[in-house]
């Protein structure tokens, strides 16, 4: 038995070789796996083409790179999305910025910041037929525009009337149903939609109304200073994971420069996780995304994911041309924290 010992104690010796790297390597695994922070992140409607930066950054690996493990889950619009990070059933969303405003103006509302700016330009828009006579902004007076319930674009409406000094009281308000906005454009038993100029003039042409006999009169382009889009965070899951958020918003950062060089790459796979979603309509309403509301002056001057603090200040004011603040008027650091974007030099377009 003694002489045996040796050999015993070689091949022990031995399968402690062999096995301790496969030990350490399942311990590394397991700990990497431990350190990512879970993010349940809402999005205010199904996935659509002009989600794409969010889409490739959990698609192509970018949140797991930045540490973070992220689920998304639909919202019933942005006033859910908010809502569902105000009670903490999620941690982000993406919601219009204008709607958190006014979430903030309401008694008993949690301190929920946007933190990343997707929209430096806020999408609203008026969608008209050109055969009706609507070729311009002025061209509405004495026209009939339909306004779908929840449209978040008419909050901003009284500003442009004010800026563009229209005689609203000949523009006559129809309420319709946000299921039948474009239907009854389309049907011609309106002369107008307002909405978001991604969203219904592209879904028009998709009902067959030409392109050519379309107005699609942005908001933006007649004095609106509003932003559009961000991502906001509840404010517990900042405090305990401010990490996690920059990780999150690293990763948006790049997802989104990705998109702005390859667009027909980054709609392969937004199609991909979409339910009989269209080439073509995707890719065609990512490009007028980021022509009109992301690749703005501003951005190509400042780079992504930020506000000017004036122009937020300019916003807010017009913003309160369609109801004055409740409570006090907020300033631009009540509703935006840059605490969390990456640095400056990470978000300029190249």
């Amino acid at each position: 038995m003694r002489m045996r010992r040796p050999v015993t104690l070689l091949a022990l010796a031995l399968l402690a070789a062999v096995t301790a790297p496969a030990c350490l390597s399942q311990k590394a695994s397991a700990e990497e796996t431990k350190r990512a922070v879970a993010v349940m992140f809402a999005l205010d409607r199904p996935i659509d083409g002009s989600m794409a930066p969010i889409v490739l950054a959990a698609g192509r690996g970018l949140f797991g790179t930045e540490g973070v493990t992220v689920t998304t889950t639909i919202a019933k619009g942005s006033p859910d999305a908010i809502a569902r990070v105000a009670s903490g059933e999620a941690d982000m969303a993406l919601a219009d910025i204008n709607e958190l405003i006014r979430y903030r103006d309401t008694q008993g509302s949690q301190p929920v910041k946007a933190v990343f700016v997707l929209f430096n330009k806020a999408p609203y828009a008026i969608i008209a037929r050109k055969s009706r006579g609507i070729n311009g902004l002025a061209d509405l007076e004495g026209k009939t525009l339909g306004v779908a319930e929840g449209d978040l674009s008419i909050r901003l409406w009284p500003a442009v009337v004010k800026h563009n000094h229209l005689k609203s009281e000949t523009i006559k308000l129809s309420r319709v149903g946000a299921a039948v906005r474009e239907p009854i454009l389309s049907a011609g038993q309106v002369d107008a939609v307002s909405g978001f100029s991604y969203l219904s003039a592209l879904n028009l042409r998709d009902r067959g109304v030409p392109a050519a006999d379309l107005a699609v009169l942005r908001f933006a382009d007649y004095g609106c200073e509003a932003y559009g889009h961000a991502v906001i965070v509840s404010p517990g899951f900042a405090a305990k994971q401010p990490a996690a958020v920059k990780g999150v918003l690293r990763a948006l950062t790049s997802s989104l420069q990705l998109a702005i060089k390859d667009p027909a790459g980054a709609i392969a796979d937004v199609v991909a996780r979409m339910d009989d979603g269209s080439r073509e309509l995707e890719l065609e309403r990512l490009q007028t995304v980021l022509a009109d509301n992301v690749l703005t002056s501003d951005v190509r001057r400042d780079g992504i994911g930020g506000i000017d603090p004036a122009r937020f200040e300019r916003a807010l004011d017009q913003l309160a041309l369609d109801g004055k603040f409740r409570h006090k008027r907020p300033l631009p650091a009540d509703i935006f924290d840059d605490g969390f974007l990456p640095p400056a030099d990470s978000r300029l377009v190249n």
